[in-house]
């Protein structure tokens, strides 16, 4: 049976971040505070490609914040890269947990088509 889900995501998994940096060949999130124009921010830093200033995730609260001037010191679709890959890693983890296996599929239009397998195996 199949399902369609819309999510919005929340960055609560430190393991996700990671994983999301590493598949988008990201240098690897670092916790601590990061300073942004308008102030500093603590949690785990994420330098996107382009952006002027590293978004925070605020594991915690499950919040990103960050400081791109409107799209002027960041492209947003790096941003949106970033939420969906780590949304895709978050899913796999929790397929993994679950004794699931995970498939994606890359659209054309830009989106992941995620599908949760009962049983283990290839991920």
């Amino acid at each position: 049976m199949s399902h369609t889900v819309s999510i919005k995501t929340e960055v609560r998994d430190a393991t996700a971040v990671r994983a999301a940096c590493q598949r988008l060949g990201l240098a690897a999130s670092t916790l601590g505070t990061t300073r942004l124009f308008s102030g500093e921010v603590t949690g785990l830093a994420v330098s996107l490609p382009g952006w002027q200033y590293a978004i925070v995730c605020d594991t915690a609260t499950g919040q990103v914040q960050y400081d791109n001037f409107g799209g002027r010191w960041g492209d947003p679709q790096q941003l949106d890269r970033f939420l969906q890959a780590y949304a895709v890693e978050k899913c796999r983890i929790e397929a993994r947990k679950a004794g699931r296996s995970l498939a994606e599929q890359a659209l054309p239009d830009g989106s992941v088509k995620l599908i949760i397998r009962l049983g283990g195996g290839p991920n």
